[in-house]
């Protein structure tokens, strides 16, 4: 999301706690052929920045069940200006399929008077150019239920209905206090509210690094959408949020479970080569101008470290997937520039 606000650079309100909006368009893409947004290859076009860790989980989710080929990426920069995300990554600074410079764009072809943030990740109806839904939670979701059909051999089942009722408050957990306690930190605007934020924060990492201890993955032995949801929080920790977002009690590396569990996603196929450094470094330190007015990105950390054993197999007798395979490689055109990954620090 461009964390719910148009406008670059206005995140903190002064002596106050950061609430989010959570008011999407909560459309849905259904496997009926009655449905008003019916699920149809090549209909739609997903667009998530690398940038943003809500776009990130569903640019996993879509690897990991292997869509690519069903539901098309477009890829906005790291950074967006007062009216939205735009397209500067693509020639002419033009989204080569729906022909727009900027994801506002598709807002206004549906909703001519949008008041909300323009936000990502959306997924965009292709013939007429209007955005269907910007309700990230639900688009993963609807990814492993409603696209079946399209869904690649082996792919694994990443919301399985056996675990629904133990992973639904696990999610939540994440969600409010570690996806969204991060920014709560972050955007406090003031001590008050910006201790409790980070005492709320650690709290939740302590009593996952706890659950981590004992297990390789949230549910068990095996990956699921609660392993997504966390990750795209914890591969931003050290790079972003430890030191612009104040979340500075201990880096991820300093939690034996949590880093040791991040870095086993982080090597699984379709996690780690979704994550683009540069540009997560980029978007945070040079959109939020009220928290960093200099602009200026740091050139660390030492990313390596992502790249070293995890020893975490010894936790599971399964299989990451279970039943299900790893995806292959990412497609040539959604391949993350060397320089911007951890494999640049390796040498």
């Amino acid at each position: 999301m461009a964390d719910d606000h148009s406008t670059r650079g206005n995140y903190v309100k002064q002596g106050a706690e950061f609430n989010r909006d959570t008011q999407y368009i909560e459309d849905r893409i259904l496997d009926d052929p009655q449905a008003h947004w019916p699920v149809e290859a090549g209909r739609y076009r997903l667009v998530a920045a690398r940038a943003c860790p809500w776009a990130n989980r569903t640019m996993i989710v879509r690897r990991l069940l292997g869509l690519e080929d069903a539901i098309s990426l477009g890829m906005p920069g790291p950074t967006h200006d007062a009216r939205s995300w735009t397209f500067d990554l693509d020639p002419g600074g033009v989204d080569p399929v729906l022909g727009i410079e900027r994801l506002q764009q598709a807002f206004f072809a549906r909703f001519p008077d949008y008041p909300r943030g323009i936000t990502v990740p959306a997924v965009v109806d292709v013939p007429t150019g209007a955005v269907v839904t910007n309700d990230f939670p639900q688009i993963t979701l609807d990814f492993s239920s409603q696209w079946t059909r399209f869904h690649r051999a082996g792919a694994p089942v990443l919301y399985p209905e056996s675990l629904r009722d133990q992973m639904d408050p696990v999610m939540r957990l994440i969600y409010t206090e570690i996806n969204n306690g991060v920014y709560r930190c972050g955007f406090a605007g003031g001590q008050a509210a910006y201790e409790k934020a980070f005492d709320r924060l650690f709290t939740a990492l302590d009593t996952i690094e706890e659950r981590l201890t004992t297990r390789r993955y949230l549910m068990g032995d095996r990956i699921t959408e609660a392993d997504v949801r966390l990750f795209t929080t914890l591969v931003r920790f050290d790079a972003v949020y430890y030191s612009h977002f104040k979340c500075n009690r201990q880096r991820l590396a300093d939690f034996p479970a949590l880093w040791g569990y991040a870095r086993d996603l982080f090597q699984t196929p379709g996690f780690g080569d979704t994550v683009d450094f540069q540009q997560i470094k980029e978007h945070y330190y040079i959109v939020h101008e009220d928290i960093n007015p200099t602009g200026v990105v740091p050139t660390g950390p030492d990313l390596s470290g992502w790249l070293e054993d995890h020893g975490r197999e010894a936790l599971a007798d399964d299989e990451p997937f279970g039943e299900g395979t790893p995806p292959g490689p990412p497609p040539a055109d959604e391949v993350v520039p060397h320089a911007h990954s951890a494999d640049a620090w390796a040498g």
